[in-house]
């Protein structure tokens, strides 16, 4: 599958180094960590790459980004800080906000949705399996926005999941009519996904979606550690924000 473009040659940068853990931007098409395919081609992974550009065999990470997405993933060092993040996340005190460019312009400046999410199931309006929808047996998730800026039928959005579900940002962006630029899944062409799978990231499908992956950033992450309140940032990655400036503002 020929899903590996120029992008993937940014590689991974540490944004934070702590004696307990790393803070590392991620770069758009990287794994977080190793996942075996049995397709021909190696995707990268964060994980392994530090690993190897560290020394650090223990490096472990306490969340996950999907491969589309980019920014700020934490890798713990050792067992001890492992186990005192698995609290933290199980415990809801790793804040995290994501930047994400949709098509469409909300009518509202802040907006939170308790909508909960579950698989959408297979079937004739759904090749997809891991897609997610906002169903009535679904497991909690609220997600708070914040629209930021509009462009030319466009608009930039701020995200901060209270949940961890799967999808969960871009689930609740479509289900708010707004979905976001360059997602096979949860766009408007439902069957992008399945197109990706059969034939790589072809120009054309690029062209058709806007980007080669999902407009979504991780570019906050905050958590208490040690008695202090540890803040990382990242700002918008070069193609997000190529195309953003691309557009033309609203008047």
């Amino acid at each position: 599958m020929g899903d590996l473009t120029a992008s993937t040659l940014e590689k991974p940068r540490i944004v934070t180094e702590h004696p307990d853990f790393y803070i590392v931007h991620k770069p758009a098409l990287w794994l977080t960590h190793r996942v075996h395919r049995g397709g021909r081609v190696e995707v990268p992974d964060v994980l392994g790459w530090m690993q190897r550009e560290t020394g650090e065999p223990d490096l472990s990470p306490p969340h996950r980004l999907d491969r589309e997405t980019s920014g700020l993933l934490v890798l713990s060092r050792d067992t001890d800080a492992a186990r005192r993040f698995f609290t933290l996340f199980k415990t809801h005190l790793v804040g995290k906000s994501y930047l994400a460019i949709v098509r469409g312009t909300p009518d509202w400046e802040r907006r939170t949705l308790d909508a909960p999410l579950g698989d959408l199931g297979l079937g004739a309006a759904n090749r997809v399996l891991m897609r997610q929808a906002v169903v009535p047996n679904g497991r909690p998730a609220i997600t708070d926005f914040r629209m930021l800026e509009k462009r030319n039928g466009h608009a930039l959005i701020e995200a901060h999941p209270r949940s961890g579900r799967l999808h969960q940002i871009r689930a609740h962006l479509f289900h708010l009519g707004l979905p976001m630029v360059g997602d096979k899944i949860y766009g408007p062409e439902r069957d992008a996904f399945v197109e990706f799978i059969e034939t790589g990231q072809t120009p054309e499908l690029t062209a058709r979606l806007g980007l080669e992956r999902q407009a979504l950033h991780a570019a906050r992450i905050a958590f208490p550690w040690a008695g202090a309140q540890m803040v990382a940032e990242a700002e918008l990655p070069g193609d997000m924000a190529g195309f953003w400036a691309a557009l033309e503002p609203e008047v």
